[in-house]
């Protein structure tokens, strides 16, 4: 149960899409004066070394956020062309983390979300956390935040404990679920959660992370998702990013294991804005992360 580790995996492909969805996301949403909560239901250690044992062990930054920094460079574009907003903000972000012409460090969805709440009107970040040893770093490393109240991290199951959080007091909510989906149960926990957290909070923003893998719960989650959002009368968005398959090397059978090369968000009331964002976004991250047969990405919207 406890065996996955998000650190071996931060700062891929799947981390550039993901938080390039969720900087964008939250940037709408702390547009308004009214309190902001946002919930991760699993929210990993929250900060990342791309040179430590686990990131480094499993090199899956270099298809992902190290590639990405490498193709920018000290310019602000790819190939001559100025970086579209979207993406500026998500490399600026990072590089927030490092210092300068350095990317050792990679935030995770936590930090990224405490960097955008804002102090003055009272944002809330609500963390759930249930591996021992990553609630125990990311309890470490949210303390170093001084952050107070603004930040509360909790070990337990963020499937259950986000029931007693909805409604937030504010009526404004972001919650992102990201579990590992290591567990099959994972897909139906994920849809049954976002049908609850609609009946108790019909009006919050939902953002569902999932692997492109060929696993049917993985194919049909997205599916449910769509009907589920269509029979509330929610508007939806579902984007997938796909780097493609690796060529193969000198001697390498064609068919050698690729691990994860694509991924998919959906989210029930996006903000209107994500769509145009997105759009823009995609197509200049997939110049840079693409990298054979299959790379591609989609955005679907509908709803309400």
């Amino acid at each position: 149960m406890f065996s996955y580790r998000h650190a071996f995996h931060a700062g891929n492909h799947a981390d550039v899409f993901k938080h390039l969805v969720l900087i964008a996301v939250l940037r709408h949403l702390t547009g308004k004066e009214t309190p902001l909560w946002v919930v991760d239901t699993h929210a990993g250690a929250g900060l990342y070394r791309l040179d430590g044992d686990y990131a480094g062990t499993s090199g899956e930054a270099q298809d992902g956020i190290l590639k990405l920094a490498d193709a920018v460079g000290t310019h602000n574009g790819i190939d001559g062309e100025a970086l579209v907003p979207a993406l500026a903000d998500y490399l600026d972000m990072v590089r927030g983390f490092n210092r300068p012409g350095d990317w050792r460090v990679y935030p995770g969805s936590p930090f990224i979300a405490q960097k955008l709440l804002r102090t003055e009107v009272r944002d809330k970040l609500k963390l759930f956390e249930l591996h021992p040893s990553d609630s125990k770093a990311l309890a470490g490393n949210v303390a170093q935040l001084g952050a107070g109240r603004q930040v509360s991290v909790a070990r337990e199951d963020g499937f259950e404990a986000l029931k007693a959080l909805l409604p937030p007091p504010s009526r404004r909510a972001l919650v992102l679920l990201d579990p590992s989906y290591e567990i099959k149960s994972d897909y139906g926990k994920v849809l049954a959660t976002v049908r609850d957290s609609l009946q108790r909070f019909a009006t919050g923003t939902y953002a569902v992370w999932y692997p492109v893998i060929p696993r049917p719960e993985a194919h049909e989650l997205p599916r449910k998702l769509r009907t589920l959002a269509g029979q509330l009368r929610k508007p939806w968005l579902h984007a997938t990013f796909s780097i493609g398959q690796k060529p193969a090397a000198p001697g390498e059978p064609a068919d050698a294991r690729q691990g994860l090369t694509a991924s998919g968000m959906f989210l029930v009331n996006p903000p209107h804005t994500l769509k145009p964002a997105l759009e823009a976004a995609l197509p200049q991250l997939l110049q840079v992360l693409g990298r054979g047969r299959g790379k591609g990405h989609s955005i679907e919207v509908g709803g309400a």
